[in-house]
């Protein structure tokens, strides 16, 4: 069985379905295979794995690092959650436009975002374990950030109700308010 991937409205953003092999015992996948994602165009190295565990109206983002750019591979072990990248690259000929899909323990879907785009969640099940690589490593103090209801993005998250936001991500700015150089560039 094949790796089936699809390009989503923004140029570099993938969806990926890995095969999963099925039988009485349950099913096994590979989650990550460095040279068959490199033959999908990711070539990118992964430098650190993350785990968040979440209840239901959780939502997280929208998050980027600048100075060092994190490249993500996510993946849901528990639940489901509406997984959104935001295009915040200055000359981008997408800037500000985003891409959101359902990632879930059920469709064993996995979102490829490149580094230059902002990431977030919204849990949509009880709880979700979500897993995710990185191309960089966590630097504190080069953590920047998206307002997640940005009027301008129009981000059509499928909420119940209102959000559960950190303080921090309740905090960040729209777009149109971020300062360009507080941006990551566009390098085509």
């Amino acid at each position: 069985m094949e790796i089936k991937v699809q390009e989503t409205n923004l140029p570099g953003v993938l969806l990926i379905e890995p095969p999963v092999f099925r039988d009485q015992r349950g099913f096994f996948m590979e989650t990550y295979h460095l040279e068959k994602y490199r033959t999908l165009g990711i070539r990118q190295e992964f430098v650190q794995d993350n785990h968040s565990h979440s209840v239901k109206n959780v939502l997280r983002g929208l998050h980027y690092q600048l100075r060092h750019p994190q490249g993500k591979l996510i993946y849901v072990v528990r639940g489901e959650i509406f997984d959104v990248a935001v295009d915040i690259r200055r000359g981008s000929p997408t800037f500000g436009q985003w891409t959101g899909h359902l990632l879930s323990e059920e469709n064993k879907r996995q979102l490829f975002i490149p580094e230059g785009f902002a990431h977030g969640f919204l849990v949509l099940s009880e709880v979700a374990d979500v897993m995710y690589k990185c191309t960089a490593l966590y630097a504190p103090g080069d953590e920047y950030g998206l307002l997640w209801s940005d009027p301008r993005v129009g981000i059509d998250w499928p909420l119940e109700g209102e959000p559960i936001l950190s303080a921090k991500d309740s905090r960040f700015s729209p777009l149109q308010n971020i300062p360009p150089e507080n941006l990551p560039r566009y390098t085509g």
